[in-house]
């Protein structure tokens, strides 16, 4: 395993591949149920191999993974590791809940400490949630008594949004979605320079776009690798891929099987010898031909956002072009289902009015986009 250091943060070594406990092993298909003995042997057989970032969250399987990473950071495991956290912005309504909301997590992990802290998955409306409820000042106190070590921030929103918060403070690290398919995404690769320039530390996040680019690819993206003088396996082509970004720090995988721990580590082990020009060429046309079965050419910068009707609209289009480009249906609709149109977000909501599309930079006719995806979307997985 190699490790690397973020620039503010150079005493402490990081292993480049991360775990990250969103996706551990579960019952029944139950996101809820973790099934705790193989997700423990799974987490503790990457700490023995070297992986010595854990990342989890709040939210994460119905609020289940802080607990599980608690317990199974026992019997020696919480001392070799990094451990990270992340607090629900999106659940403060006063000032005193920073505090609240650390404290329940400090007593969910078990520990007295939590190594880095983001505040997670921030946007234009959660960062005005911080500044105006005294998010930083609260994380700023926790830092000095000890509470946590090194405060960071994970992002979801467009590219202006993540440069102004970066901007607003020495941040010692943030989290960004990156992988070979969504590198102009959100923050992107131009997040992913603005970041180094600053000396932020950058943890990719979604290296694998959640295992899509890790499974068996279509026919024509196979015969693109085929070519390559070193083959691969497409889990290795996307983390090394990430990983040849001199700001990545290190990438979380989202490992739930053996397989993925050992293909995942022999990536790692097999960096050394990097991407060569022939490398970087094959992955740009792997990127041109998922990028030609795009449906909708959103960038997802949000111009079309606030939606009177209350369409997550860029959410839709990613969902959408996510199962055109990776033949990945199923995958796509139950994550519409769960996260745009059970909550009352999704393209069924559109009401015709046309507000968005003269603020769309792209030109797309976003009312009769927005038809296609709910069609293709809406059916069963």
């Amino acid at each position: 395993m190699q490790y690397g250091t973020f620039p503010r943060i150079p005493g402490v070594p990081v292993s480049l591949l991360g775990f990250g406990c969103m996706r551990l092993p579960v019952l029944g298909g139950d996101m809820q149920r973790i099934a705790e003995e193989p997700a423990r042997n799974l987490l503790r057989q990457a700490i023995d191999a070297g992986v010595n970032y854990v990342d989890t969250a709040y939210p994460y399987h119905g609020g289940q993974s802080e607990p599980f990473v608690g317990r199974a950071l026992k019997d020696g495991y919480r001392a070799r590791v990094q451990l990270a956290t992340k607090l629900p912005v999106w659940l403060v309504q006063a000032e005193r809940d920073w505090e609240r909301l650390l404290d329940e997590q400090l007593k969910r992990l078990d520990v007295d400490a939590i190594d880095f802290y983001l505040l997670h998955a921030l946007s234009a409306e959660r960062w005005q949630t911080v500044l105006r409820l005294g998010g930083l000042e609260a994380m700023d106190r926790a830092r000095a008594d000890g509470r946590i070590r090194h405060l960071g921030f994970s992002f979801h929103d467009s590219l202006a949004v993540f440069k102004t918060i970066a901007d607003a403070r020495d941040w010692e690290f943030c989290q960004i979605q990156y992988n070979y398919v969504d590198q102009h995404y959100q923050a992107g690769a131009e997040g992913l320079a603005h970041a180094a320039a600053r000396g932020i530390g950058v943890i990719a996040m979604e290296p694998l776009r959640g295992g899509a680019l890790a499974v068996e690819q279509p026919a024509d993206i196979q015969a693109i690798w085929a070519r390559a003088a070193a083959p691969r396996p497409p889990a290795a082509w996307a983390l090394q891929w990430v990983w040849d970004h001199p700001g990545v720090v290190t990438a979380l995988s989202g490992m739930n099987a053996q397989v993925q721990l050992q293909e995942n580590l022999a990536a790692a082990d097999g960096l050394p010898a990097g991407l060569t020009a022939g490398d970087r060429d094959l992955v740009a046309r792997v990127r041109e031909l998922y990028a030609s079965r795009l449906r909708v050419p959103c960038t997802t910068c949000g111009y079309c956002a606030p939606c009177p009707g209350g369409v997550a609209i860029p959410e839709v289009f990613a969902h959408y072009n996510g199962g055109a480009m990776f033949d990945r249906w199923p995958s796509a609709r139950g994550m519409y289902q769960a996260f745009l149109a059970g909550p009352g977000h999704g393209a069924d909501r559109c009401r015709a009015c046309g507000e968005c599309e003269p603020k769309c930079p792209q030109g797309i006719p976003i009312m009769a986009k927005l038809q296609e995806a709910l069609a293709a979307l809406a059916g069963p997985g």
